[in-house]
């Protein structure tokens, strides 16, 4: 397993990989920062090459170049996150949908409350989308980053 620290345009986030997989993005700092992940030395050639893959990726996102990331993720959840994530992968770039509307999606319109805690504990930001998902209202709510990182990612893809 191997992680680096990326800087960002609102500041650092720590990505993990694992058997040439992104398993982590987060936050430094933010509210969903898990204390145990720090920076460590990349230990496989496979981590490395995805890690230096994902920067290249996240650099073009920032710039506006990139709308699909294709970087192979492995987030670590139940099945039932595991669904509520990949249908975030499928929320178009410059879009967003309610919770609710992401609760019909995986076919489970009920689930909103749950939809929203596998939001809450998506475990690779920005590459699976939670920041797409906003209220039945419209309004910006809860995220990780903060609502002020979740503002800037909406606003960067509205270009």
């Amino acid at each position: 397993m191997g992680t680096i620290l990326y800087t960002s345009p609102f500041g650092k986030i720590f990505v993990s990989a694992n058997e040439g997989k992104i398993t982590e993005l987060y936050f430094k700092g933010g509210v969903t920062t898990p204390s145990s992940l720090g920076e460590t030395k990349i230990k496989t050639a496979e981590d490395s090459a995805v890690l230096e893959k994902v920067k290249h990726e996240l650099d073009l996102y920032f710039a506006g170049k990139l709308k699909e990331f294709t970087v192979p993720v492995n987030p670590a959840g139940t099945a039932f996150r595991k669904t509520v994530w990949q249908a975030l992968q499928a929320i178009p770039y410059g879009k967003t949908v309610s919770y609710k509307e992401l609760a019909v999606q995986i076919g489970n319109p009920k689930a909103v409350r749950a939809v929203g805690g596998a939001n809450h504990n998506n475990p690779i930001s920005i590459i699976i989308p939670c920041h797409r998902v906003i209220g039945a209202n419209g309004k910006l709510v809860g995220y990780g980053g903060g609502l002020g990182v979740k503002e800037f990612l909406l606003k960067l893809e509205s270009v």
